[in-house]
């Protein structure tokens, strides 16, 4: 499970249906997008029919599904944390940041048995994390942080759907992890001891789109973040409404999605252009993580010079 489950859920993989008439363009854009309270935005620009017509929503289980389908140019783009972007442009397929969706705020955790105090007494224990993903990142943030080495604990790298069992077997003595996780650790006797609101502006989800689409057709590049944001202004704006589609749609709990929520921030447009500007945030962060997973094995090599980011297809108003 390389990117977060929405709350744990599964969907089946599969295209969504388009919304729309005519087909003004020869080939499809083929997005690849998974369960996270991040991505609503598009489900529900979809369901309101604002996806431009060219545009497919091809819809996986998780952040794998899509990270081979751009290796593999089955996609166009895809819906990942920004360091999932991270790994598959320096593995070939170049891609551009085109929308920053969320800033985890907390969604993201370090559960502790309770006798586990802090940090700091995490050294000589077996830390469950799944290092190819956004958990992987807050561990090796919280390191950072901390200036514990990463060879004074044992690293269990387990996907985060796998981690209450290991902890109910006895097997590690905390684990980096997120919802619904997070709270069934917590249930079993677990203490929080550090989350993403104590690294702030650090793990983000974006929308990208490969280099060559984005420069083949801009227009519908676009059209889609437009759709993107014309699905964020309703969950924002239309919030006990959007909560009850996102509910129904994923047959869960209006609570657990109002949880969710409460769990990111989730960036306007005025915000994206700032994220997305020469030498902004996002730029920022890639280039210390790219150097991170470098670092750490989890990278063949760092960024390059050239920027990850393109503000260019951002649209300087919503209509």
């Amino acid at each position: 499970m390389q990117r977060r489950r929405f709350l744990g859920m599964c969907v089946a993989a599969g295209v969504a249906a388009m919304t729309g008439t005519g087909c003004g363009r020869a080939r499809p854009l083929k997005f690849g997008i998974h369960p996270w309270i991040g991505y609503e935005p598009l489900y529900l620009a979809e369901e309101f029919g604002w996806l431009p017509a060219p545009l497919q929503l091809v819809r996986g289980r998780s952040a794998g599904d899509s990270m081979a389908g751009l290796a593999s140019g089955a996609l166009d783009g895809a819906a990942l944390t920004l360091d999932e972007a991270i790994r598959v442009h320096t593995r070939g397929t170049e891609l551009y940041v085109v929308a920053v969706t969320d800033v985890s705020a907390g969604a993201d955790v370090l559960v502790a048995r309770p006798e586990i105090g802090s940090v700091e007494q995490l050294v000589g224990r077996r830390v469950a994390v799944e290092m190819n993903g956004a958990s992987g990142v807050l561990f090796l943030s919280l390191l950072e942080r901390s200036g514990i080495p990463r060879d004074r604990l044992t690293v269990v790298d387990l996907p985060v759907d796998r981690h209450l069992e290991a902890w109910q077997q006895g097997r590690v003595a905390a684990s980096v992890c997120y919802e619904p996780v997070a709270s069934l650790l917590e249930d079993a006797g677990g203490v929080r001891l550090f989350d993403s609101r104590q690294i702030p502006e650090t793990i983000f989800d974006v929308l990208v789109v490969t280099r060559r689409r984005a420069e083949q057709d801009p227009a519908l590049v676009t059209d889609l973040v437009l759709a993107y944001f014309r699905g964020q202004q309703h969950l924002v704006r239309n919030r006990h409404d959007a909560v009850y589609r996102v509910a129904a749609r994923q047959n869960i709990r209006p609570e657990d999605v109002q949880a969710a929520l409460a769990c990111v921030m989730l960036p306007d447009l005025s915000s994206n252009h700032r994220y997305l500007a020469p030498n902004g945030r996002i730029e920022t962060v890639a280039r210390h993580l790219s150097r991170m997973l470098t670092r750490e094995g989890l990278l063949p090599a760092p960024l390059g010079e050239d920027r990850l980011c393109n503000p260019a297809f951002l649209p300087r108003r919503l209509s």
